[in-house]
């Protein structure tokens, strides 16, 4: 379901999330650090059969794909019951099956209702959306093309451990030892030597940091035709919210903050936006994607590519890669959004048991929606049953 198709599904859904970590969001308090499930019935779910679950089988499908291939004892993550039911791709063996056994005359709602147990998240949820920019850029270094996008370093290596959200640590070798990685502002300013190899320039740092946050982007290139960059690491290094910044600086008010306004902010004050975005030290690289479809989103945690309005990114400490999610929530001006999306994708600054960041697609209208939703609402999972 591509960008067009979010108009037909959600028609009314003129401004969507804010972009994954750009911003300072709310946690619930205290935070929740157990997934909390109570089992329910499909009937319970406001706005279930209005849901055009249609537009939802062709994603599943493609993910049931991808899930074929792994070992069935391959963990997708998640927490109790979901970890439990969900957890492993063997889980998935039968509901895949049935899945693609549905013909097209046939009510896709029941198929979920057949071969799926619907479970409510006792967390309130936190409900926003990211998105794929679509950038001017070169394949070579020109007078107006100057800020290169960096493939992965051969020195970036696993320094044992995880991070605070979960992940292996990073660093590089620095002789027998491995030492933290450079961060963003050394990075910049040449540190990687001979490590750092451009794939692409682009004509505003504020594009390339942009893009970094989404973690993919179309590159529309100078020589013709597109690149399709998306995430292939990170320097290891805490992402730190520039809203949050800006904030502390007295640049913006905590009601003021949106991709928009910090985009303007940044666009405005060309003297510090280097310093501000310095604040944030984690740096990420890209890789080419190979393919130059702007109708086929970037590949996500899981390894399929995102559909716009059904792929979602999550926390798979809780909520296992794969899981279908049922979504009841609001737009910015209070209309509902209740759909099922798919968590085929991780982020950053997605943590705890009931964050749900919605990819939209790509494009200024994916971009505009991306950057105004912020909204607080409810999630079910839908774990499959065994046979």
């Amino acid at each position: 379901m591509h960008l067009r198709s979010i108009r037909r599904a959600t028609a009314w859904l003129a401004v969507s999330a804010i972009v994954s970590g750009c911003i300072v969001k709310p946690k619930p308090s205290p935070r929740a650090t157990q997934l909390s499930l109570s089992q329910t019935d499909f009937a319970d779910l406001p706005g279930w059969r209005d849901d055009a679950l249609g537009e939802a089988l062709p994603a599943l499908r493609l993910q049931c794909t991808r899930l074929a291939l792994l070992p069935a004892d391959t963990t997708l993550g998640g927490q109790g019951l979901a970890a439990q039911f969900g957890g492993k791709a063997g889980d998935w063996t039968d509901a895949c099956a049935a899945a693609v056994a549905v013909t097209p005359d046939e009510d896709p709602h029941r198929f979920f209702e057949d071969w799926f147990a619907v479970y409510r998240v006792g967390t309130p949820a936190l409900v926003t959306g990211y998105f794929e920019p679509v950038l001017a850029g070169s394949r070579d270094m020109t007078a107006e093309f100057q800020v290169p996008v960096l493939a992965r370093p051969n020195d970036l290596v696993p320094s044992g451990g995880t991070d605070s959200a979960g992940r292996p640590s990073l660093g590089r070798l620095d002789g027998a030892s491995v030492v933290p990685y450079w961060t963003r502002a050394e990075i910049e300013a040449g540190a990687m030597g001979t490590e750092a190899k451009p794939i692409a320039y682009l004509a505003d740092p504020v594009d390339l940091f942009f893009a970094q946050i989404q973690g993919s982007a179309l590159v529309q290139l100078r020589e013709g035709g597109l690149l399709h960059l998306v995430f292939d690491g990170r320097n290891g290094r805490p992402y730190t919210p520039i809203g949050r910044i800006l904030i502390a600086q007295g640049a913006l008010k905590p009601d003021q903050v949106s991709l928009q306004t910090i985009r303007a902010w940044l666009g405005a004050h060309p003297a510090q936006a280097k310093a501000v975005m310095d604040g944030n030290e984690s740096y990420i690289f890209f890789r080419d994607a190979g393919d130059d479809n702007a109708e086929v989103g970037p590949p996500g945690a899981l390894g399929v590519d995102l559909t716009p309005g059904r792929s979602a990114a999550v926390d798979k400490t809780f909520l296992p890669l794969g899981m279908p999610l049922f979504v009841d929530s609001t737009v910015p001006d209070g209309r509902a959004w209740r759909h099922l999306v798919l968590a085929q994708d991780l982020g950053s600054a997605i943590e705890g048991p009931a964050r749900v960041d919605i990819y939209l697609g790509s494009g200024t209208q994916a971009a505009d929606w991306a950057g105004k939703m912020q909204q607080p609402g409810t999630i079910w999972l839908l774990l499959p049953k065994r046979r």
